[in-house]
């Protein structure tokens, strides 16, 4: 990687806040130099304000104001109205390591479109953490506040699925088989160095 963008990665891995989309387009651009990051950052803002409104006329036609009702008015926003969708035909691609190319195409794979998915929540409202999970990356949208917020399991690479614990170790066994054993400590909110290092590993580097 070359001198200046592991500067820009350093630089926006160390900025205040939990910002991922920064250090995902840095990645993006040993693949594509000429990259216009601000350009896509625009675009995420403006994802971020329409998913709002979508997800409070959610709320209004249910009538239910819970967190599983946003994340359903949410998901109804991002994997319908606009149709991200997890790239199963052609997994290995490597332009679905590149958040840009994910924006455009609207297809990815876990990492990249759960940055997709915590970046414009984050937007919207929604409190996400990211998920390091074995094999595939999750999120997880808060309930509850505190240091060990409960919050429900999602899969952004399957359209947003809501994942049982039960379900958390189904996809491990499938991913993993018996090297690692379940823990609930892989559930916990992974640090925005881990994510990053998670999509550099993934990118065409």
């Amino acid at each position: 990687m070359r001198r200046d963008l592991i500067d820009a990665l350093v630089a926006a891995s160390n900025a205040p806040g939990t910002a991922l989309a920064d250090a995902a387009l840095v990645i993006a651009r040993i693949e594509y130099p000429r990259l216009d990051a601000s350009a896509y950052l625009a675009r995420l803002d403006a994802m971020g304000d329409a998913a709002r409104p979508r997800i409070e006329r959610h709320l209004d036609e249910t009538g239910d104001t819970s967190p599983l009702s946003r994340v359903k008015g949410f998901n109804a926003y991002l994997f319908g109205d606009q149709q991200f969708s997890g790239n199963r035909d052609r997994y290995d691609d490597p332009r679905n390591s590149c958040l840009n190319e994910v924006l455009d195409r609207r297809s990815g794979i876990p990492i990249t479109l759960s940055v997709v998915y915590m970046e414009v929540g984050r937007r919207a409202g929604l409190e996400i953490d990211g998920v390091n999970f074995p094999g595939h990356f999750l999120v997880r949208v808060r309930e509850t506040a505190g240091r060990r917020p409960r919050g429900l399991i999602v899969d952004p690479f399957h359209a947003g699925a809501l994942l049982s614990e039960q379900d958390c170790r189904t996809l491990l066994e499938k991913h993993v088989g018996s090297e690692v054993a379940f823990s609930r400590s892989l559930m916990a909110a992974a640090t925005r160095t881990q994510i990053i290092v998670r999509i550099d590993r993934k990118s065409v580097v």
